[in-house]
């Protein structure tokens, strides 16, 4: 019988193999969307095509339709492949019993523990992401996991949860021609640390091919999947439809070079960035399937005249906003709904507010000492809102990152957003800062994280070295808004 190529694979961890192609199984929800059927057993023997293929690990989540339904009943069969998903609660208290409770749905689902169980937070401003990883890793120790990742943590939380000592091996996350935040920052961190990308994306939702060369832009209502109502958006972010036809055409010059097709060469240039460990393609099962080519990704390389063509095409086009990950946080969002109200306009607030005397609210985190001392965390006297010094204290009483003046910023930043959120305002409202740093010598890290949150709202700010802080902090931030 003639040798069958197969994709190569990759050791993403130490115990945790994977093809370097995971097939996606994020768009089991859009098959099912609107009350359409999906034929389990027709797609969970789909599955088992692609694992004899060789592209034998698949991705999914606890809220892709029926994804994990699906690869249980494909294990049930006998299917052998590595199996990774995601658990994305509502922010909201993470303890013991709701950790345990959450991960373990979704390996009932699937009737075994995933070789990788990754991990999403909607908000950072909500602290229990903490002890949600905490638990996690708690698991992993006793042997009820095997490996945590994280998916769509921006550079500066997932450096946050690296130096609390989290084991996370992995975060999945857009990286593509059309969105290049990954290349920067985050590819930094992640090779110092030994974190491997898993990157989605990389075909645009579909857009990154031949046969949207030269086409016109599609208008909104002609996109009938959720995939390319995403990345259109992607692409209004990038610099608009001239701006990626310009990108298109070199990479079709490309592939014409190579012989290969647009897909492969767009997701060859993920795939060749030392950080990325594998790339995450979608499949719509029983539908189509694109193995053959997605092969073709491993005869070729990208040399320096192919990226001096793609960095003529980038110079037409602008970055996308923020971080990664910032999408799903903050404007733009560039989803497939084009906001995200329906997750982060329900989320429970950190803190409540009480309005101790009319016209006057307040926030208490809850620490012993804003009671014994006299003070509250925030308090809002009409329009202005005032947050007192705050540390990265968490919510146990440890304190975050010790001995890191830049993942104590994060942290605190996060809690002062948190605070004026629960008083009717945001961190665009914020007018003044004042930083108090230990050491002088943290004052760019301090400065650069602050610079990030406050990129629009500037607002005044004072930065001193004092003598000592109260308590074993390298920093203390209080913040002034006025709500308009």
């Amino acid at each position: 019988m003639p040798h069958r190529p197969r994709p190569p694979r990759i050791l993403l961890a130490p115990g945790l193999e994977a093809s370097r192609i995971v097939t996606g199984l994020w768009q089991v929800a859009d098959q099912e969307r609107e009350g359409r059927g999906l034929d389990h057993a027709a797609a969970a023997a789909a599955l088992a095509d692609y694992a004899e293929a060789g592209f034998d690990s698949f991705d999914m989540a606890d809220h892709y339709g029926g994804a994990e339904d699906i690869a249980g009943l494909f294990r049930r069969n006998g299917g052998q492949a590595g199996l990774f998903t995601k658990w994305v609660p509502t922010p909201g208290p993470m303890t013991r019993d709701i950790v345990r409770e959450g991960v373990g749905r979704s390996i009932a689902r699937l009737g075994a523990v995933p070789d990788l169980m990754q991990f999403h937070w909607w908000s950072f401003h909500h602290p229990a992401w903490l002890d949600a990883l905490r638990e996690m890793a708690a698991m992993r120790a006793e042997g009820a996991l095997r490996h945590i990742g994280v998916t769509n943590f921006d550079t500066d939380h997932l450096r946050v949860a690296l130096k609390q000592g989290l084991p996370v091996v992995t975060n999945q996350l857009s990286f593509s021609l059309l969105d290049r935040r990954a290349a920067g920052r985050m590819s930094e961190l992640c090779l110092a640390h030994g974190v491997r990308l898993l990157a989605y994306g990389t075909l645009g939702g579909g857009f990154l091919s031949e046969r949207w060369l030269g086409r016109d832009e599609p208008a909104e209502a002609d996109i009938s999947d959720w995939s390319k109502m995403k990345y259109r958006r992607f692409i209004g972010a990038m610099g608009g439809w001239a701006a990626f036809q310009g990108l298109l055409r070199e990479v079709a010059g490309i592939a014409r070079r190579h012989g290969v097709s647009v897909a492969n060469v767009a997701t060859r240039w993920v795939l060749e960035h030392p950080a990325v460990g594998a790339v995450i393609v979608g499949v719509r099962l029983t539908e189509a399937e694109h193995r053959a080519d997605n092969l073709r990704l491993f005869g070729f390389a990208l040399d320096a005249e192919d990226r001096a063509r793609l960095d003529h095409a980038f110079a037409g086009a602008q970055p996308i906003p923020g971080d990664c990950g910032d999408e799903y946080r903050r404007p733009p969002y560039l989803t497939a709904a084009g906001d995200l109200s329906h997750h982060l306009g329900n989320l429970p607030r950190t803190y409540a507010a009480t309005e101790f005397r009319p016209g006057r609210l307040r926030v208490d985190s809850g620490s012993v000492w804003e009671r014994e001392c006299g003070y509250s965390r925030a308090l809002r006297v009409g329009d202005r809102i005032l947050v007192s010094g705050t540390t990265a204290t968490h919510t146990d009483g440890s304190v975050v990152c010790p001995g890191d003046a830049h993942g104590q910023a994060v942290y605190i930043l996060d809690k002062i957003a948190a605070a004026i959120e629960a008083l009717g305002g945001t961190m665009e409202d914020v007018v003044q800062t004042r930083i108090w740093l230990r050491d002088a010598n943290d004052w760019e890290a301090v400065g650069r994280v602050h610079g990030r949150v406050f990129a629009e709202a500037r607002p005044a700010n004072t930065l001193v070295e004092v003598a000592r802080l109260v308590g074993p902090y390298l920093v203390e931030i209080e913040a002034e808004a006025v709500v308009a």
